[in-house]
C-alpha cells in the first residue's frame, strides 16, 4: 500500500478495497467507481476504499482532502449512507473491544436513518459532520448518560442542555443541498488541530470549532445500512433494500499534509 507523505491516489496504486454483498469496487478511464448492487433488505451490501487494514490509522492534522465525487442514482432515490473522509472505524470485524468514534468527513444518510448529534440539523442527509467521542469533556460526561437522557426527552430541557453534550462530543454538522450529490463537484477538507473548514467547488460551507487529534483512516463508500442515534436514548441499526444500484464515482482524492 502506498504510504507517501502526500497521499495521491489512483486506481493503480493500491488502496484497499472492500465489496461485501452485491456490492462492486472497479476502475474506469482513472475514476473509481463504488457501487452497491440491488440488494434484500436483509443483506449488507458495502462498496468501500480505505487506506488502512486493522487500526494502522495515519493521519492527523493539519492536512486537506480534496476529493471530487458524485453519486447517483437521484437523491430522492438513494437508500442507506455513502460517504468519504476520516474516520477511526470504531468496531473492526473479529475484534470485541470497541473504539469511542471519531470522525470527520462528508457524510450522507437517507431515512430511516436518524443520526441527530446536532442541535437544528436534520439527522438524514447530505452533510458535513465531525465527532469526536474521545474528548475529555465527553468522558466526563458520560457517568451522568442515563439522566440525561432522560432529561433529553423534555424538550425544554434538550433545548437549553443538549449545545453542553453536543460540545462535549465534538458534534459540528452543516446540512448541505441535496442536488449537489449528483453532481460531480469538488469537496475540500482542512483539518487542523483547532478546527476544520469544509469547502465545496472552493467556497467554504462550514467551519467546524472542534475535530478529531487523530490518527485516523480515510475511506470512502456506499452501502444500504442505516444508524438511529439520538440524545432522548433512540439507537437502532440494521440494513434497507436497494431496488436500482447505486454508485459513488471518485474521480480525484488527494490528501496533503499541510
Amino acid at each position: 500500500m502506498h504510504r507517501a507523505d502526500t497521499h495521491d491516489e489512483s486506481p493503480d496504486t493500491g488502496w484497499r478495497i472492500t465489496e461485501i454483498g452485491q456490492a462492486q469496487v472497479r476502475s474506469e478511464a482513472g475514476a473509481w467507481l463504488l457501487t452497491a448492487n440491488p440488494t434484500p433488505a436483509d443483506q449488507y451490501s458495502d462498496a468501500q476504499i480505505s487506506d488502512y487494514v486493522t487500526d494502522d490509522f495515519r493521519w492527523t492534522p493539519p492536512l486537506r482532502m480534496t476529493v471530487t465525487a458524485s453519486l447517483t442514482p437521484a437523491a430522492p432515490a438513494l437508500r442507506g449512507t455513502a460517504g468519504f473522509g476520516f474516520w477511526n472505524q470504531p468496531f473492526m470485524p473479529g475484534q470485541v473491544r470497541l473504539r469511542l468514534p471519531q470522525a470527520i468527513w462528508f457524510f450522507f444518510s437517507a431515512a430511516p436513518s436518524n443520526i441527530n448529534l446536532a442541535q437544528g440539523v436534520p439527522g438524514p442527509g447530505w452533510k458535513t459532520a465531525t465527532i469526536n467521542a474521545r474528548r475529555w469533556q465527553f468522558l466526563a460526561l458520560a457517568p451522568a448518560a442515563p439522566l440525561g437522557v432522560l432529561l433529553m426527552r423534555v424538550p425544554a430541557l434538550y433545548q437549553r442542555l443538549w449545545p453542553v453534550g453536543q460540545r462535549a462530543i465534538g458534534v459540528s454538522e452543516h446540512l448541505l443541498d441535496h442536488d449537489l450529490l449528483t453532481e460531480t463537484h469538488t469537496y475540500t477538507l482542512d483539518w487542523r488541530a483547532d478546527g476544520a473548514a469544509f469547502a465545496v467547488d472552493g467556497k467554504t460551507v462550514h467551519e467546524a470549532p472542534v475535530t478529531p487529534g487523530g490518527p485516523l483512516g480515510f475511506v470512502a463508500w456506499v452501502d444500504n445500512q442505516y444508524a438511529i442515534v439520538t440524545p432522548q436514548g433512540q439507537f437502532g441499526f440494521g440494513t434497507v433494500p436497494l431496488p436500482q444500484a447505486q454508485t459513488l464515482r471518485l474521480d480525484a482524492i488527494r490528501i496533503e499534509p499541510q
